[in-house]
């Protein structure tokens, strides 16, 4: 029998007992008296309704994730048929769905990529990755101390101490230092910010190669690896030059660097190619995967190694080299079970192929924006678009209460977008886009006509 709320209580007693106990992210708490916060009740499609009956146009997809749209029973149905069938047993042992989704997903990555390790999470695989690459790192050169480990500011790659020592926003971290030792950060390949009159593929060069200089800088004795999203997505929608990440795969190649792509958000389709990195055909040594992998149905992540890394940690009995990691939950059969049917629905539907079709079109229609004087830059690939809101001409960035109160204005009107949030010390003037890879061109043409009416008016 399916637990339902109870029918006597109010959209504001939910409100209430929400304040008395429950502890949301990214939220000061002081103000819940001054704003209440949505209640959402059911989803379908790209629609989100509330607990009084409002609907609202999805276009952020919940956290970059609901790829496939909301109501899609056949999860729902994979999920209910595995969780009678086998609801759990640790991944000591083989499951089946964990097997078919091995299987099935190394069938989708680029190159040899071909050893997956589950875990829950977008973090949790990203700290995977990490904790591999330094394993890795003293079994391949067992003479030297390479740990050290580059990543860019504005890069996010998750809450936990590993992950969280690679993102390079000052916000999520500076609670927390010290954080763990032997992460180095570089300038992101921000185009509208940095480039400061240079062509688009000279800086990307450029970004790439301070990487090569902390290298020398560092010691390559000491450097193990490069991570980086092939899309910085918290950290502003940063799409790189494309001379940007073949270069950097250049200087990995170089100096026996592994090179970690972080693809929670751009994979699966989100950037109108299944994954991120297939823009500029580059491969990396080790993927990290989350989000769209189920589209948040259930949690489930992964990090997934090439052959020449995976054969690193092959040797004798009592040499220690398997991986040195377990996960209670890592390939949970149901959340399997539930990526299973997520990438049937993906690929049999072809919706990368509708990303980037749709956002495209999207994206073509939000550029005429930037004739607006609070538009500075719009930015992205497929359905991952950034709109930068600046105050004039010289792109002094918008105050935050503004861009946040412009984003209220896009709700009142029945659409849900992000706000680049909670990550340098400076004002939070992006809004994001990222819908499910379902949206139409009807849907896109209402997103980008509320957007241009409430930036023409505001």
């Amino acid at each position: 029998m399916m637990a339902n709320a109870p029918k006597d209580l109010s959209t504001q007693d939910y409100r209430k007992m929400d304040q008395a106990h429950a502890w949301h992210p990214l939220f000061q708490h002081q103000l819940l008296d001054q704003s209440d916060l949505l209640v959402f009740e059911k989803a379908n499609g790209t629609t989100i309704i509330d607990a009084d009956g409002n609907e609202y146009l999805d276009a952020y997809s919940a956290l970059w994730n609901v790829n496939v749209g909301y109501g899609r029973q056949e999860i729902a149905d994979a999920v209910y048929e595995q969780i009678q069938k086998l609801p759990y047993y640790p991944h000591a042992q083989i499951n089946i769905p964990a097997t078919l989704l091995a299987e099935k997903l190394t069938g989708l990555l680029p190159g040899d990529l071909n050893h997956v390790y589950f875990c829950n999470s977008g973090s949790e695989a990203n700290e995977t990755a990490i904790k591999m690459a330094r394993q890795y790192g003293r079994q391949k050169y067992p003479g030297e101390n390479r740990y050290k480990i580059i990543s860019r500011y504005r890069g996010y790659h998750g809450f936990t101490y590993g992950a969280m020592s690679a993102t390079g926003q000052t916000r999520r971290r500076k609670a927390f230092e010290p954080l763990v030792p032997g992460f180095h950060h570089v300038h992101p390949p921000y185009t509208y910010r940095y480039a400061h009159g240079r062509s688009e593929s000279d800086f990307g060069i450029a970004c790439a190669n301070e990487i090569e200089k902390v290298v020398q800088w560092e010691g390559v004795e000491t450097v193990i690896a490069v991570i980086a999203e092939p899309i910085i997505g918290g950290g502003g929608v940063l799409v790189p030059p494309d001379t940007y990440l073949p270069r950097v795969r250049e200087i990995c190649d170089k100096y026996g660097l592994l090179l970690i792509l972080d693809e929670v958000i751009t994979g699966f389709g989100r950037t109108g190619k299944m994954f991120g990195c297939e823009h500029w055909d580059v491969e990396p040594d080790i993927i990290t995967l989350a989000k769209g992998l189920t589209s948040g149905y259930i949690p489930l992540g992964a990090a997934v190694a090439s052959d020449a890394v995976f054969e690193e940690f092959l040797g004798e009995p009592g040499e220690s080299r398997e991986f040195a990691q377990v996960c209670t939950y890592g390939g949970h059969p149901v959340a399997c079970a539930a990526g299973l049917a997520n990438l049937e629905i993906l690929t049999e539907e072809r919706l990368s192929e509708n990303s980037e079709r749709v956002g495209a079109y999207l994206l073509k229609n939000l550029k005429t924006l930037e004739s607006l004087p609070i538009v500075g830059d719009v930015r992205g690939k497929g359905l991952m678009i950034g709109v930068e809101l600046v105050k004039d001409s010289d792109r002094t960035q918008l105050d935050t209460a503004t861009t946040k109160a412009i984003c209220g204005e896009i709700l009142k009107r029945g659409i849900i977008v992000g706000r680049i949030g909670q990550t340098v010390d400076e004002p939070e003037n992006i809004i994001f886009l990222a819908p499910p890879l379902i949206l139409t061109i009807a849907e896109a043409d209402r997103i980008f006509e509320t957007l241009h009416d409430v930036l023409t008016n505001f």
